[in-house]
């Protein structure tokens, strides 16, 4: 049997979004992987973005560290991943009616985000047999596999549909605004409980440092990552509407396979004068300049697309729950997770919960489900409003933490 494991922690150092606890996550999990679950060193990949000394988590790095993961899995093994960094959402850019929904990504260090898709695609390429484990210390973590089964959590459609509601004011404006909106609606009895409304007004507290800690939240608000992105990519056309075409433009190849399947099916529409895709005029005519351009139009036309739902945000597959995979989330997915800087000790509020339920079990197994309400009654002990989640198929019930 073997055991195998990729750590990500992003603290985007110099930029104005940086993170002080992604790295020394995986530090500490790195530790715990081969102190107390016996992985080899040589079977641990870590990708890193203070030290230059170690693969640097960009899109195409991650992407690939995951892959030779999953690759040559066998039944019988035991895979896991464990992120630490910034989390975001992409509305949809199809301009279709219908399309509602928005994808929970990860961001790598060079702004090529990763979405909940590709990690549901991850996940059904593991082999009947083996498990894989995945913790996102990451905001609207919840969500990361997508459409896996909800064993713990409050992530539920009462509350999506009251996000749709306000969450596109909340891209542009910030977080700030969000609440304030939050705050107005509960007021009259609309869109929000008391319960939220205090929430709400207990993470502000912990954010303006009434604790003896400096609280930051790992969301990447997405008005925030687009000003990144410009300066990652020297663009600076680059809007809401846009994202897609400019990640597949900047990242080619090595873009997110949705975003590749988004461009195949824009392509392949213009490429029939079929307007049914309905994306913005300006970034039509930036498209259509490129049609004969095979350099330009091969990634994602060698991209293979079962149906256009799977283009579209928050969802490929309606109705089909994955069977693979057991996701530990920091967070729901509308809340944000906390990354705290506490008398120089830095890391992330869920990851830290984690370490100290198992210095606590010390050499005794714990659950996948014992480990997240026992993470959840620390954090709350702790003030943090953030609720960890736990994702899985219902035959993943009763196995243990990791291995």
């Amino acid at each position: 049997m073997a055991k195998k494991a990729v750590l990500i922690g992003i603290n985007y150092p110099g930029t104005k979004v940086e993170l002080k606890g992604c790295v020394n996550d995986v530090h500490r999990m790195h530790k715990c992987l081969v102190d107390r679950f016996g992985f080899a060193e040589e079977d641990i990949t870590v990708l890193i973005d203070t030290d230059k000394s170690y693969t640097q988590p960009t899109g195409k790095n991650i992407h690939q560290a995951l892959s030779e993961l999953v690759k040559p899995a066998k039944p019988g093994d035991v895979l896991f991943v464990h992120y630490s960094g910034h989390g975001t959402r992409v509305p949809p850019e199809t301009g279709e009616d219908d399309d509602t929904g928005f994808d929970e990504c990860i961001v790598p260090c060079d702004m090529n985000p990763i979405p909940d898709d590709d990690f549901r695609e991850l996940v059904e390429r593991v082999p009947e047999g083996c498990k894989i484990t995945i913790i996102s210390d990451s905001c609207h973590s919840g969500g990361l596999i997508d459409e896996a089964k909800e064993q713990i959590g409050e992530s539920t459609t009462k509350k999506l549909i009251q996000e749709k509601k306000v969450f596109s004011l909340e891209f542009n404006m910030g977080n700030c605004l969000h609440s304030v909106l939050v705050k107005f609606l509960a007021v009259f009895g609309i869109g929000s409980s008391r319960e939220e409304l205090r929430e709400i007004e207990s993470r502000e507290m912990v954010e303006e440092g009434e604790r003896d800690e400096v609280v930051k939240s790992r969301y990447l608000p997405l008005e925030t990552f687009v000003t990144l992105l410009k300066q990652k990519t020297g663009k600076e056309n680059i809007e809401i509407g846009k994202i897609r075409p400019t990640l597949f433009d900047v990242f080619g190849e090595d873009s997110s396979p949705k975003v590749k399947k988004f461009m195949k099916v824009i392509l392949t529409n213009l490429k029939k004068r079929n307007d049914q895709s309905k994306i913005e005029e300006s970034v039509q005519e930036c498209i259509e300049e490129k049609l004969n351009d095979e350099d330009y139009t091969k990634p994602a036309m060698h991209t293979q697309v079962k149906s256009d739902r799977e283009i579209y945000g928050g969802g490929t597959s309606k109705g089909l729950i994955p069977d693979r995979g057991i996701l530990l989330s920091g967070c729901q997915t509308d809340e944000t997770s906390a990354d705290v800087n506490k008398s120089g000790e830095a890391y992330g509020a869920f990851s830290n919960a984690i370490q100290m339920v198992l210095s606590e079990i010390k050499e005794d197994k714990i659950t996948n489900k014992e480990m997240v309400l026992k993470a959840r009654e620390i954090l709350k002990k702790d003030g943090f409003t953030q609720r960890p989640g736990l994702y899985y198929n219902d035959r993943f019930v009763n196995d243990p933490f990791i291995c």
